[in-house]
């Protein structure tokens, strides 16, 4: 069974990178609609998509558009889209008012449960700090447990590294270098150093870095060196990048 990142910045697209988009395509599961999400249509193996919003920002949000073309000419039995409860109304009156978007959601909103079974697995949430609300995801059921974490703040002690415990594979988001510190906590993103501790607070196996800053577009854009005596190993992941689960 594959993880796929579809789309591995934040804020908007480069030459190397699409906004958030994650899959698993053997379950129907798929975290976040960035601007990753036109890549799904070629992955789709299932009768059914759930489709897990950690938070409804454009670059997180803006791919839910996009799936009149996703799923043209495929039979789907059911398009669910998990998001907090608070926020369907922004998605339903504002991404898809009429003056931006002229036809309303092929899909079925519902508010994000703290535990949804989907066939064969679990997928827990936990309310992370970031401006205007968002979700850290743990998925269990499958050979390796992963948690997807994106759009807060990483520091040694954050709340959420007890939801993320003794995780085979970790996704994490670090928008910034270290010696950003000050932005990050200002936007609600991470920088490098945290975001090792935290791996390394939660005895997790393996790390992936996602939510790039777009304005990097190096091969290298983060010093995984310097961080190597606190957490070890991680991977910057790239786009169309799979990894067995």
């Amino acid at each position: 069974m594959k993880f796929h990142f579809l789309g591995t910045t934040g804020y908007h697209p480069n030459e190397q990178r699409q906004t958030a988009c994650m899959m698993i395509p053997e379950l129907g599961i798929i975290f976040d609609a960035g601007t990753g999400m036109f890549r799904v249509r070629d992955l789709i193996q299932t009768k059914t998509l759930d489709i897990f919003m950690s938070h409804v920002h454009l670059d997180h949000s803006i791919g839910l558009t996009f799936l009149y073309d996703v799923l043209h000419e495929k039979s789907m039995e059911r398009v669910t889209v998990h998001v907090a409860a608070d926020k369907i109304e922004a998605i339903k009156n504002h991404l898809y008012a009429s003056d931006l978007f002229p036809v309303g959601p092929n899909f079925e909103l519902v508010p994000l449960a703290s535990s949804v079974e989907v066939p064969g697995v679990t997928v827990d949430s936990i309310v992370m700090e970031h401006p205007g609300g968002s979700h850290g995801f743990r998925i269990s059921g499958v050979q390796k447990t992963l948690a997807y974490i994106t759009d807060t703040t990483a520091t040694p002690n954050a709340a959420y590294i007890d939801f993320i415990q003794n995780v085979d594979v970790l996704v994490h988001e670090c928008y910034f270098p270290d010696g950003f510190e000050d932005q990050a906590k200002l936007t609600g993103h991470s920088c490098l150093t945290p975001v090792a501790q935290v791996a390394a607070a939660a005895n997790a196996g393996t790390m992936y870095l996602v939510h790039i800053n777009p304005l990097n577009g190096d091969d290298q854009p983060l010093d995984l060196d310097s961080v190597k005596s606190i957490y070890s190993p991680i991977t910057v992941a790239t786009d169309r990048m799979s990894i067995e689960i």
